[in-house]
């Protein structure tokens, strides 16, 4: 099954130091697993165009869709046989340590 997940900052996060993985030696756990598809960093939420269709009209707004502290700074697509595997996974990840990782099932597209 096909995961996303999203890479998150964390303003408020508390200190941490624990050791953990970098984000090579993650990718390339899953790479050699099969696990991770495809994956990057994003550009700062400056950097974003939030698109929108009202009353048949095309809005753009520069920036994000909301503002918050926290931002969505990457992403991963994953393949896992199940939940438990993608938290497994995804529980490694630098940024869960200094950030969060959310871990969504894809929905697939049936049309």
């Amino acid at each position: 099954m096909q995961y996303m997940l999203f890479i998150a900052t964390d303003s408020d996060r508390e200190p941490n130091d624990a050791p953990g993985p970098t984000i090579e030696e993650w990718c390339e756990e899953g790479e050699r697993r099969g696990i991770r598809q495809q994956g990057d960093r994003l550009r700062p939420p400056a950097d974003a165009t939030t698109v929108r269709i009202r009353g048949g009209e095309l809005l753009l707004t520069d920036g994000p869709f909301a503002e918050s502290k926290e931002w969505i700074a990457g992403y991963d697509l994953i393949n896992c046989a199940d939940l438990d595997e993608a938290i497994d996974y995804a529980s490694r990840h630098p940024m869960a340590r200094f950030g969060c990782v959310e871990v969504r099932p894809i929905h697939p597209w049936e049309g």
